[in-house]
């Protein structure tokens, strides 16, 4: 059974920094490339960044670049976003799944979590 969880969302001032974690079960995580994608109310779902099976990640979205960095550990099936310098727009709720930028949907992804940046 495919399970992905997410963790370390929250409230946040403009300008600060959160870090997301994906928890994933229920398949070879090492041989995926994974994504996080997030979606705000009222809209659709965004792609935001996505990190190969060997590690070497990339944006999806142009206005998380120089802010977001992903990252995967593949020993503790975890997948992670460092977000930095948080703006008000980066409010959503953060989901991760496995595929790139380029799926065209998102069959498998968890929950999602929360973030919220206001001040």
């Amino acid at each position: 059974q495919v399970e992905l969880v997410e963790s370390g969302g929250g409230l946040v001032q403009p300008g600060g920094s959160l870090r997301l974690s994906c928890q994933v079960s229920g398949f070879t995580f090492r041989n995926y490339s994974m994504t996080w994608v997030r979606q705000a109310p009222g809209k659709g779902l965004e792609r935001v960044s996505a990190i190969d099976s060997g590690g070497e990640g990339t944006y999806c979205a142009d206005s998380v670049k120089g802010r977001f960095t992903i990252s995967r550990d593949n020993a503790k099936n975890t997948l992670y976003l460092q977000m930095n310098s948080l703006k008000p727009e980066d409010t959503a709720v953060y989901i991760c799944a496995p595929g790139s930028c380029f799926s065209n949907n998102y069959p498998f992804k968890g929950q999602g979590t929360q973030v919220t940046v206001s001040s």
